[in-house]
């Protein structure tokens, strides 16, 4: 189902425990006891000072009692736990203190089912009573002036820079309830589940991620900044849940979504306001990272710039690199990335920039990463690391291919990779080079990285115009391998690249295809038998390693 929440629809109007904890009493207080019973109606509020007697202050049965902080010289005339027992005695809705609570009190409130509740001290007995009588005698105006107060601290928390994390954290705290936001590919940006959910969160989150459940009113990015009603409620595949779920909007464009998860009966005005609220804080603070990483973009891409010209010491740049957050001490490698050309409509660049720039963070490596329009190609140069600069960077630069294809099946990126350079002079070399290698790649219209390394070979081959004799070397040298592993459902031929990507060694061979060393071996001599060879011979070993990359080049797997 889905639909906007309505006001408070109980024909009664009696305001609870939790609805007090909710709109009236401060956004910081916590409950110390009575979770379960925050659904007691609240008749009335009153405030107990240390100097009064409770056993002679009047109250009616479902009040809500906030016991005033003990002033400097003043006496307190009965102990916390006293007071718990009073309010058992009197049935009262509960007890709100602005100092801490002993543990024996708060044992008392557990046995004698007593909600007990902790201010903040900073707070005034008499405006928390304020706003209490207010939220009892009107409710619209107290729910009014509740948004206009959780707005506020929302965009305090932006002012301060603390990130939404921490956004999502109080937006948890203040309903009670779950919350995730989302950007505007429905990927989990940050999650604040409920106890009351762990077992279930995965299929939460599953539900979460799927397109097809995104409200219809919320699918047309560029309308619903049009939406009147934000909050809208949407029952979830598992019985008894739903969400709150607003989309978060900056520049009049959804750039992700906010929800509010729980019980479906538990969803309330307050959660509604929070949704609403909660989300356009998020954009706020969505569009401050935006515009804070379009400064940071432009001063690396100017920085790059530079480098690439060769008007930068080492000194200068390591001294650039730390206002960057960046190592530039370590090796780099140039890769550079630009859209094959095509007869279908070819993504933007910044969709290719922002794909690397995910890529990279979700890695944890370091990189930096710039979106040159003239050249119309994403220039990144990688902080290799360990003792393999060259395999570990053509293992990123598979990732991101492997990711361009995922995102967009119908287009092809080229990716060329230059040469590892140990000092920040050798940028300009490396990037020569992946230049010469993703131009490669757009000739032999393939989205595998070259690696400038292994342009001799590639060269060789396309010197080579004879394509029909080019097939029959490699039906030659490959074909029973091929026609086996199309029989059998074999993996011989991945077992054979695997090989020669690990240099022929059958450790890093058997971890690379995550088989067992013995498995390797027997595939390794059923490879001898079917194809009639000696792996053992160098000749042998070249005339493999020719054929599997004339395959590759000419698309014939």
């Amino acid at each position: 189902m889905t639909g906007t929440v309505d006001a408070q629809t109980d024909s009664s109007n009696r305001v609870t425990l939790e609805d007090c904890r909710k709109l009236a009493l401060p956004l910081e207080t916590r409950v110390l006891a009575g979770e379960g019973q925050l659904s007691r109606p609240v008749a009335w509020v009153s405030v107990l000072y240390p100097q009064d007697d409770p056993l002679h202050k009047q109250v009616q049965a479902g009040e809500l009692v906030l016991i005033s902080p003990q002033e400097a010289g003043s006496i307190r005339r009965t102990t916390d736990v006293e007071l718990v027992r009073w309010a058992a005695e009197a049935k009262l809705s509960g007890l709100a203190f602005f100092e801490t609570v002993s543990p024996s009190a708060l044992a008392e409130a557990k046995a004698y089912t007593v909600p007990v509740l902790l201010l903040p001290g900073s707070s005034r007995p008499r405006l928390v009573e304020r706003s209490t009588v207010s939220l009892l005698v009107d409710h619209k105006g107290q729910l009014e002036r509740r948004g206009q107060q959780i707005y506020r601290q929302l965009t305090e928390i932006i002012a301060r820079n603390e990130g939404l994390n921490e956004l999502i954290d109080v937006i948890a705290r203040l309903t009670n309830k779950a919350v995730v936001l989302q950007d505007k590919n429905l990927r989990v940006m940050v999650s604040k589940p409920h106890p009351q959910l762990v077992g279930a969160w995965d299929s939460v989150e599953a539900f979460l991620r799927d397109p097809r459940n995104l409200p219809v009113e919320l699918q047309d990015r560029t309308k619903v900044a049009d939406i009147e009603q934000p909050g809208i409620m949407q029952a979830l595949s598992l019985p008894g849940l739903a969400r709150l779920v607003a989309p978060v909007i900056t520049s009049d464009m959804g750039r992700g979504f906010l929800s509010i998860i729980g019980i479906e009966t538990e969803l309330d005005e307050i959660d509604a306001l929070m949704v609403e609220h909660g989300a356009a804080a998020c954009g706020l603070e969505m569009a401050k990272v935006k515009a804070v990483s379009e400064a940071e973009k432009r001063l690396r891409g100017s920085f790059l710039e530079r480098l690439l010209v060769g008007d930068v010491s080492q000194q200068e740049a390591v001294k650039q690199g730390e206002r960057l957050d960046h190592d530039m001490a370590v090796p780099h490698l140039a890769v550079l990335l630009a859209w094959q050309p095509s007869e279908r409509a070819v993504p933007s660049l910044r969709r290719l920039e922002t794909l690397v720039n995910s890529v990279v963070n979700n890695q944890r490596v370091q990189a930096l990463v710039w979106m040159r329009e003239s050249e119309n190609e994403v220039l990144m140069f990688f902080a290799t690391t360990g003792d393999h600069p060259i395999d570990s960077s053509l293992k990123l630069a598979r990732t991101l291919s492997e990711e361009i294809h995922r995102q967009f099946p119908s287009n092809r990126a080229a990716i060329g990779l230059g040469q590892v350079a140990r000092e920040v002079s050798g940028w300009r070399s490396s990037y020569r080079d992946a230049r010469q290698a993703l131009d490669l790649a757009r000739r032999l219209q393939t989205d595998t990285p070259l690696y400038i390394g292994d342009l001799g070979v590639y060269q060789l081959i396309l010197n080579l115009s004879d394509t029909e004799m080019l097939k029959e070397f490699c039906q030659h040298t490959l074909g029973s391998l091929l026609d086996y592993d199309q029989r059998q459902t074999a993996d011989l031929i991945k077992t054979l690249e695997a090989f020669f990507n690990c240099h022929g060694n059958l450790s890093q061979t058997a971890e690379q295809l995550i088989v067992h060393r013995n498995t390797l071996l027997y595939r390794m001599n059923r490879i001898n038998e079917i194809a009639g060879i000696d792996l053992d011979r160098p000749e042998t070993r070249l005339a493999l390693h020719l054929a599997l990359t004339i395959r590759r080049l000419l698309s014939l797997g």
